[in-house]
C-alpha cells in the first residue's frame, strides 16, 4: 500500500517545530523568571504538539487512519491551548485532516 504524502508533510513540518519550540522554551525557561513564566504557559500547547507528531508519524508509518485522527485532534488542542501560536500548527492540522480523509478514500477503494 502506498505511503501518504500528506501525512509525511505534515509530521515533517511538525517534528521541526515542535523541535524548536521544545528546544527554544526549555532554554529560556531556565534563565529568568520572565523566561519560566512563559514556558509555563506554553507548555500544554507543547505537549499536545508532540503528541500530535507522534500519533501522526504512527498513522503514516503504520498506515493506520486511527493514529492519524488522534495526530489531526491534537494538533487543533494544541491551538486552542494556546491560541497565539496557531499560525505554526494549523498547516500540519490542515494536511493533517487530508491525509485522514484520503486514508478513509484509499481503504473504500480498496476492498
Amino acid at each position: 500500500m502506498k505511503k501518504n504524502q500528506l501525512l509525511f508533510i505534515s509530521f515533517i513540518l511538525g517534528l521541526v517545530y515542535a523541535l524548536y519550540i521544545v528546544s527554544y522554551f526549555l532554554g529560556i525557561g531556565a534563565t529568568s523568571v520572565t523566561g519560566a513564566l512563559a514556558t509555563t504557559l506554553v507548555t500544554p500547547h507543547m505537549l499536545f504538539v508532540v503528541l500530535a507528531v507522534i500519533f501522526n508519524g504512527l498513522g503514516y508509518f503504520k498506515n493506520k487512519r486511527s493514529f492519524a485522527l488522534v495526530g489531526a485532534i491534537f494538533y487543533v488542542i494544541s491551538i486552542f491551548l494556546f491560541m497565539y501560536y496557531f499560525m505554526f500548527v494549523i498547516v500540519q492540522t490542515i494536511l493533517s485532516f487530508m491525509g485522514v480523509f484520503q486514508l478513509g478514500k484509499n481503504k473504500i477503494e480498496n476492498r
